[in-house]
C-alpha cells in the first residue's frame, strides 16, 4: 500500500478527529468547561488555563464562532519525542506542509516552549518556520510568505521536555477580545473576563441588571449578549482556519446564518449602564452599537449613588477602580464606603457583585459578602463579591427550645 495515499487521506484536518486543546485566561476554565458542554462536546481533560477535547476543524469552526471565555482554539497536527532543535527541525520538515497551506500563503508561528536547550522562543519560532518553508519549497518550488501578523493561518508549538506538538491555531487573533470594542477607553475588562464574571453570577438573564461605574460598558454590553445569545462570531468574520487548504466558505457561512438565527428577543429586558463622565457613556454607545445592542441598554450619566434600580430582584454589578493601575487608593476608601451604603439603601431585594483586585479597599464596603469568586485580570488575582442584599432587616432565626 502507498504510504502517500494513506497519508493524504489523514490530512483532511475539516473532517478528522484529532486532538483539540482550547486556551483561555487563567481562572477562566470552569466557565469556558461550562460553554464546551452546552455546545454538545465532550470535554475529556480540563486544566488551569484551558481544556481538552476530540474533534475535527469543521468542530473547531463552532467553536471559535460560539465561545465567550476561550482565547485560542488549537488543533493538533502531530506529535513526536524532541530533545533538541535540530530534532524540531527534522521532525517539522518531514511533515507534508504543502497539503495544510498554499504556496501562495501567509503564516505565523508562535510557540510555548520549555526545554533546556531553548533560552529564546524567537529561536523556536524561526525553526519552524524554517522547517515550513524549507518542505515547501523543496515540495512545490513557490514557499508562503511568514511574519507576525496573525491574521492568516498561525500555527503553534508547544514543547515541554522530551515532548513536542505542533498545532494548527485556528482562531488566529484572540478570541479573549469580542470584536465590538472598537473604542477601549479607561482600563476596560477584558470582554472574555466580563463574560466569565457574568456567567458566575446568578442573574437569570431576563430580570433587571444595573451596571454602575461602566466604563467603555464591556460588562452591560456581554449581559445583553448573554440574555439575547448573541455570540462573538457575529462580529468577527476572519480566523486562520479560513487560510488553511479544505476550507468550505460554505460551511462557514451556514454557521454564521445560525448565529443570526439564534437570537432571540427578551421581552421588557433591562439592562441599566451609568457613569459620571460623559465620555464614557459616548465611547459606550458606540461600542454597544457595534454590537447592535445599543438599544437595549439605558444609558445614564450620573454619579453611580443616582443610577435608577428598578423593583427588585435584580443584579446589580460594580466594577470600581482598584487603585493598582489608577486612582487613589485613600479616595477610593471612601469611594468604596459609598458604593456599601448604595447597595444598602437603594439595592434591596438585589443580589450584588463587585469585581476588584483590592481586598482591602473591599472591606471597606462594610458588607459580608455571601461568595469571593476567584478570577484574574491581567496578572491582578482579582474577586467577584456577591452580596445578598436583604430588603428591610433579615429575621434572626428564634432558638429552639
Amino acid at each position: 500500500m502507498n504510504p502517500n495515499v494513506i497519508q493524504s487521506s489523514t490530512m483532511d484536518i475539516f473532517n478528522k478527529a484529532a486532538r483539540i486543546v482550547i486556551t483561555c485566561n487563567k481562572r477562566l476554565a470552569p466557565y469556558l468547561e461550562k460553554e464546551v458542554g452546552e455546545l454538545g462536546f465532550k470535554v475529556e481533560k480540563t486544566f488551569v488555563t484551558g481544556l481538552e477535547l476530540k474533534g475535527t476543524v469543521k468542530d473547531c469552526i463552532l467553536l471559535n464562532m460560539n465561545l465567550r471565555c476561550a482565547s485560542q482554539v488549537l488543533y493538533s497536527l502531530t506529535s513526536f519525542k524532541c530533545d533538541s532543535p535540530e530534532i524540531l527541525y527534522d521532525k517539522l520538515i518531514a511533515f507534508e506542509w504543502e497539503k495544510i497551506i498554499s504556496p501562495n500563503g501567509y503564516f505565523t508561528v508562535t510557540s510555548h516552549a520549555e526545554h533546556f536547550t531553548v533560552n529564546n522562543e524567537m529561536f523556536v519560532n524561526v525553526k519552524v518556520k524554517d522547517a515550513i518553508v524549507d518542505r515547501m519549497r523543496r515540495e512545490l518550488g513557490p514557499r508562503p510568505n511568514s511574519g507576525p501578523d496573525l491574521d492568516k493561518a498561525v500555527f503553534h508549538l508547544y514543547w515541554k521536555d522530551e515532548r513536542a506538538e505542533i498545532f494548527l491555531d485556528t482562531s488566529g487573533e484572540t478570541l479573549a477580545k469580542h470584536g465590538y470594542r472598537k473604542i477601549p477607553g479607561k482600563a476596560p475588562m477584558l470582554e472574555a473576563l466580563a463574560a466569565a464574571t457574568l456567567m458566575a453570577t446568578k442573574w437569570d438573564r431576563q430580570s433587571p441588571f444595573v451596571n454602575p461605574m461602566c466604563g467603555s460598558s464591556t460588562v452591560a454590553i456581554e449581559a445583553v449578549m448573554l440574555a439575547t445569545n448573541r455570540r462573538p462570531g457575529l462580529y468577527r468574520n476572519n480566523y486562520s482556519f479560513m487560510h488553511v487548504i479544505g476550507y468550505d466558505e460554505k460551511f462557514y457561512q451556514l454557521e454564521a446564518s445560525k448565529l443570526r438565527s439564534q437570537i432571540v428577543e427578551v421581552p421588557n429586558l433591562k439592562v441599566i449602564a451609568s457613569d459620571l463622565n460623559p465620555d464614557a457613556i459616548d465611547i459606550s454607545i458606540i461600542n454597544a452599537g457595534v454590537a447592535g445592542v445599543d438599544s437595549l441598554i439605558d444609558f445614564q450619566v450620573c454619579d453611580f449613588e443616582q443610577t435608577e434600580v428598578p423593583s427588585a430582584p435584580g443584579v446589580v454589578f460594580l466594577n470600581p477602580e482598584y487603585g493598582e493601575r489608577m486612582g487613589d487608593v485613600t479616595e477610593l476608601e471612601g469611594t468604596y464606603g459609598r458604593i456599601g451604603d448604595f447597595l444598602k439603601k437603594k439595592c434591596q431585594g438585589y443580589t450584588g457583585y463587585i469585581f476588584t483586585g483590592n481586598l482591602d479597599l473591599a472591606k471597606k464596603v462594610g458588607l459580608k459578602a455571601s461568595r469571593r469568586i476567584e478570577f484574574y485580570s491581567a496578572k491582578l488575582d482579582c474577586r467577584l463579591l456577591e452580596y445578598e442584599l436583604y430588603a428591610g432587616s433579615r429575621r434572626a432565626t428564634p432558638p429552639t427550645t
